[in-house]
């Protein structure tokens, strides 16, 4: 039963924008529906207009947009009970945003006939069919979300068959049935999908899941199996509660592992990218032990692992990642082995002999200092100095003869802090700076970038866009070791690197000096 070909039909915008601390802008919005486009997506929902003016504004930014593969959708409800369709004020805004497609949702369970919509049984049934085929008679393609379907069919299976005949009857194009409480598992989503496929055969069969019970993904994939051509879903499986379907996880599981045509090849690439974009443009963190996309999906940190997948990566890899646009990291730690250490120099365009003397001190130096409380999974930057200087591949830029960081109380009592720095450069000449910041890493970073910049113009291009700090032993209190990593970048790159100190300042004027080299030694082509 397993379809050839399967469409996809994207409701981050709507669904999806309903997340927990998902936040888009307009901007974003239109940026979101550009992605989607350019990965292939054949159906954009971009919103309800009738209950959210920020929808009506994108369907009106995008109407001119000459999207290349989507088709733009608005989504409402069936027509209120107490208005005709023509009048009803829902119906009139998902025509005013003239999307090709609308798509509505319809009552099919009972308890939310009687209790919710608070009508009889054909009374709901009568909403079903003329909102359909007004929407249908007006030029617009209609879809129709079965809401509660799966529940509905397990309360009585007579009536929620009798919904989906009636939109079908009207006009309707496509019938999505929807796990709308998210409540169901595979093989009960498989059973009921089959029996709605054979009932009606010629009606394409959606999906759309919610992720209540963590199947979100997995019913989705079963109703595909079982004859569903339509699946619904967020990028990132972003949604209300525990969040909708993941399309990220969906699609290279269906075109990679079942066999079923989605997207091209060529847009199967894009998909990190995209799942990477959309979680900036949401205002959230991506997620790195994601599925597919996530920065761990192919990250090796085993030594025996790691030297497996160097011999043939399909022995760790359940796919090429280059398939979803991702790669393989190997990850050096003090699990590492010398094939990790390998590959790793490999990736930075280092050559390490197996056997050479600096491997096994770039080994034992990671392990030395990772026992400290440094970590070099998420510092690459730190990690390629390190191999770099046992290489012999680095001198120092500068040389820190001391630095100074003070914060006081400033005007209208807000903190005012104040860096000075001392250090003498490789000709001999002493700097000795003193810079104002936001707070002391910001002051201590203005300080040793005014001594420099003169000397290395191109720092003036590096920006910190990130600084995260962990307490490693929390039951020292005040006297805890601190671990800082940041986030640096310039017009081009970005990277990594880490500090680590009983000190938090200390801490971060490690990270910033690691930072600062490897912006230096990279700007030199590594040819200090």
């Amino acid at each position: 039963m397993v379809p050839k070909r399967v469409e996809l039909y994207d409701v981050t915008l709507r669904d999806g924008a309903q997340g927990p601390r998902v936040k888009f802008s307009a901007e974003d919005q239109v940026r979101v529906v550009r992605a989607l486009d350019d990965f292939g997506v054949h159906y954009i929902e971009g919103g309800q207009p009738g209950s959210n003016p920020k929808a009506a504004d994108l369907f009106a930014r995008v109407r001119d947009m000459n999207l290349k593969h989507a088709v733009m959708a608005a989504f409402g409800s069936t027509r209120h009970p107490n208005f005709t369709a023509e009048d009803d004020p829902n119906i009139k805004a998902l025509l005013e945003a003239q999307t090709p497609v609308v798509t509505i949702f319809a009552k099919t369970s009972l308890l939310h006939v009687s209790k919710v919509l608070r009508v009889s049984r054909d009374e709901n049934l009568r909403i079903i069919e003329e909102s359909v085929a007004y929407l249908k008679a007006q030029g617009r393609r209609v879809f129709v979300d079965a809401e509660h379907f799966f529940d509905a069919y397990k309360e009585d299976s007579t009536y929620a068959l009798a919904t989906l005949e009636a939109a079908w009857g009207a006009g309707a194009e496509v019938l999505i049935l929807c796990d709308t409480n998210g409540g169901c598992l595979p093989f009960e989503i498989h059973d009921m999908t089959l029996h709605v496929v054979q009932r009606f055969p010629d009606a394409p069969i959606g999906i759309h899941a919610h992720n209540d019970s963590g199947c979100a993904v997995a019913n989705s994939l079963a109703a595909v199996q079982a004859g569903a051509v339509h699946v619904q879903g967020t990028i990132n499986g972003y949604g209300e509660r525990t969040g909708n379907a993941n399309l990220v996880t969906i699609v290279p599981d269906l075109q990679l592992k079942m066999g079923v045509d989605v997207v091209t090849p060529e847009q199967l690439t894009r998909l990190t990218h995209l799942s990477h974009l959309v979680a900036e443009l949401a205002n959230m963190t991506p997620r790195e032990s994601d599925p597919y996309v996530g920065r761990d999906a192919f990250t090796h940190k085993g030594g025996m692992h790691a030297d497996a997948v160097k011999k043939h990566k399909a022995t760790y890899e359940h796919i090429d990642p280059a398939l979803v646009g991702n790669r393989t990291h190997i990850s050096v730690s003090e699990m590492s082995g010398r094939s990790s250490v390998l590959q790793k120099a490999a990736e930075f365009g280092i050559e390490l002999d197996r056997d050479a003397p600096e491997t096994r001190i770039v080994l034992e130096r990671v392990k030395e200092l990772e026992s400290q409380g440094y970590e070099f999974e998420a510092a690459d930057a730190s990690l390629e100095l390190l191999m770099r200087k046992a290489r012999g591949e680095y001198r120092p830029f500068f040389t820190l003869l001391g630095y100074r960081v003070t914060v006081e109380s400033g005007r209208n009592g807000e903190p005012l802090s104040e860096a000075t720095v001392k250090l003498q450069l490789p000709d001999g000449s002493l700097m000795h700076t003193v810079a104002e910041g936001h707070g002391p890493v910001d002051a201590l970073n203005a300080a040793l970038r005014k001594a420099l910049e003169n000397t290395y113009p191109e720092l003036i291009e590096v920006k910190l866009d990130d600084y995260k700090v962990r307490i490693l032993d929390a039951q020292a209190a005040t006297a805890a070791k601190t671990r800082v990593l940041i986030e640096s970048s310039d017009n081009s790159d970005t990277w990594d690197t880490v500090g680590v100190s009983d000190n938090i300042i200390d801490a971060s004027y490690l990270a910033l000096l690691d930072s600062i080299e490897y912006k230096l030694l990279k700007s030199r082509g590594f040819k200090a």
